[in-house]
């Protein structure tokens, strides 16, 4: 097979003098040429270490008579955002990173690529660079921090957060929970979008079995790196491209993991816009109608008890995947170049299972514990429904396996509010009642670049009362870590004139969580027909002014003007 990088450089003379001033030696120059592209940077912890990973993979390629190359393209950290304009920047960051990938692979010639990632959008991005640019590629995740003291774990600083600013504990003690909460480099321990999109990588056959998700301290996540390295020469060697691999089939595939993790709400943005990259079209539709009667079985936070490194300890995407093996695709190809039934039967007899159970002993956990096998779910309807009526036409998401069972049918009265920072204070001087709808709007990908609703999601699953007698509904989203009666994605969106723009103090919502509904059903507290309503909201619509665009420069401007709905990917189009 004639080398992609071998071919261009008999057109481009340049290519040779300046490999070689950049340090290769004149035989490197004929090897396979891998790009070795990642997020490392001191950003946060899930990509402070990914150079190591990166000189793992470095080594591996070497070993395998390639010659790596080191690009970066460092991701920001939602967590760091949270609370101020910076989260607006967040989902924007993917597309970006990825348009970075597509600008790397394609101004220098190379033969394949690894790619490394941890976290929120870095991850979703370079699965994206994946399918866009189709060399031959391997992906390694960065794995997952350990958890602190008393299994302290991120996701509950904003619980303790809401319970300072209502006077339940000392700022001392918050303090500690604070300086405890990251103990180590890597993804944020719990099933967020971070931890969830390391498991999608796996599921959709683009890293090798078993390696998602490690413990981010672990000497496994080093070698995983450098056999990926070593992979990678063969994947480009005998040309598998992702396109080879990646199919519909794939995706069904993981979404049928997503299923049974309970996985991030985020994983309908981005599993569609990967799909996108790849020729693909998947939906909401795709993933509420995979979910139905699928089997939930994961017992990691932020629905179940245990902090997420104990996920590969009980044996991974692997051990999942074993659990739901008939509900599965097993004919998909994968970058080991086997199909995922072999690979599944590979690891049976390589002592991966022997391995991560010498780690989950150590816990005094069982596997079942972590795992539960398929005939003891928790739940059989997935974790993930997509609700439609006149207030969502385009749909809207809720992680239902984190919301209160009160919940799941409420007529609640509309509590509209046009950002979030008005709604959290709300929240927090107990202006919101029992059986109120939060409503936050105009912060979908148009109207503020769909930032999260982190801290009034934790504010609201925090307060005993509110936990169990509200909604929060927004065209905005949600971190991966939330909690509750959350109803997000709303599309279309109020800043495209989506029916959520047209809601006002008063009107009566229904949510039907078992029968897939979210509507507008009164007014003042008073129910109307179905046609009394599609006339009221005709009249609002034709009195409604659409607001200035919130940014006039910079990505932000361009993304809100791109972006397609959050029910397709909220890629830029």
């Amino acid at each position: 097979m004639k080398l992609r990088s071998q071919e261009l450089r008999k057109i481009a003379p340049e290519l040779d003098p300046l490999r070689l001033g950049t340090g290769w030696k004149p035989e490197d120059l004929s090897k396979p040429q891998i790009m070795i592209e990642s997020t490392f940077g001191d950003s946060h912890p899930g990509s402070g270490h990914l150079l190591e990973l990166v000189e793992e993979a470095r080594a591996g390629i070497a070993e395998a008579g390639g010659r790596g190359a080191r690009y970066f393209t460092t991701d920001i950290c939602d967590g760091e955002a949270q609370g101020h304009d910076g989260i607006n920047y967040s989902l924007v960051s993917r597309d970006m990173i990825a348009n970075m990938i597509e600008i790397h692979a394609n101004a220098t010639p190379f033969d394949g690529g690894v790619f490394i990632a941890s976290c929120d959008k870095g991850m979703p991005a370079h699965l994206m660079g994946v399918g866009r640019v189709n060399i031959p590629s391997i992906v390694v995740t960065g794995g997952v921090m350990d958890a602190g003291p008393d299994l302290l774990t991120l996701e509950q600083i904003g619980k303790y957060s809401a319970m300072y600013e209502r006077g339940e504990i000392t700022e001392e003690k918050l303090t500690y929970y604070k300086h405890n909460a990251c103990p180590s480099c890597g993804a944020c321990s719990f099933m967020g979008t971070a931890s969830t999109m390391q498991i999608m990588a796996e599921a959709l056959g683009l890293m090798l079995p078993g390696s998602a998700l490690m413990p981010a301290t672990s000497p496994d996540l080093r070698e995983a790196a450098r056999q990926a390295g070593k992979q990678s020469v063969w994947l480009a060697e005998h040309d598998l491209t992702p396109d080879k691999i990646v199919t519909l089939k794939s995706f069904e595939n993981a979404i049928m993991v997503h299923a049974a993790i309970s996985g991030s709400t985020n994983s309908l943005l981005h599993l569609p816009a990967i799909a996108h990259e790849f020729g693909i079209e998947i939906d909401g539709d795709t993933f509420d109608r995979l979910h139905r009667g699928a089997h939930y079985l994961l017992n990691i936070r932020p629905a179940g008890e245990w902090p997420a490194q104990y996920f590969y300890y009980a044996g991974g995407v692997p051990t999942i995947m074993e659990e739901i093996k008939d509900m599965l695709h097993l004919d998909v190809m994968t970058v080991t170049g086997k199909t995922l039934g072999e690979n599944l039967e590979d690891l049976k007899k390589n002592g991966f299972y022997e391995k991560c159970d010498a780690y989950l002993a150590k816990t005094g956990l069982k596997r079942q514990d972590v795992i539960r096998p398929f005939e003891k779910p928790f739940g059989t309807d997935g974790s993930i429904a997509v609700l439609y009526g006149n207030l969502c036409p385009d749909g809207a998401v809720v992680k239902h396996t984190v919301v209160p069972k009160e919940m799941f049918e409420a007529t609640l009265k509309a509590r509209p509010f046009d950002c979030e920072e008005d709604a959290i204070r709300a929240v927090l001087t107990h202006e919101i009642k029992p059986g109120d709808a939060v409503i936050i709007r105009y912060e979908g990908p148009k109207g503020s670049g769909m930032p999260e609703m982190f801290y009034t999601t934790e504010a609201i699953a925090s307060d005993g009362e509110l936990g169990a007698s509200i909604a929060l509904l927004t065209d905005g989203r949600f971190s991966g870590a939330s909690k509750g009666p959350a109803i997000g994605h709303i599309s279309p969106e109020a800043a495209s004139g989506g029916p959520i723009a047209l809601v006002e103090e008063g009107d009566l919502i229904e949510v039907n969580i078992p029968k897939r509904i979210l509507r507008i059903i009164g007014v003042a507290g008073e129910k109307k027909t179905p046609e009394e309503i599609e006339k009221i909201l005709a009249e609002r619509r034709r009195c409604w002014t659409p607001r200035p665009p919130k940014y006039e420069k910079g990505v932000l401007k361009i993304f809100s003007e791109k972006a397609v709905s959050p029910m397709k990917g909220g890629y830029m189009d």
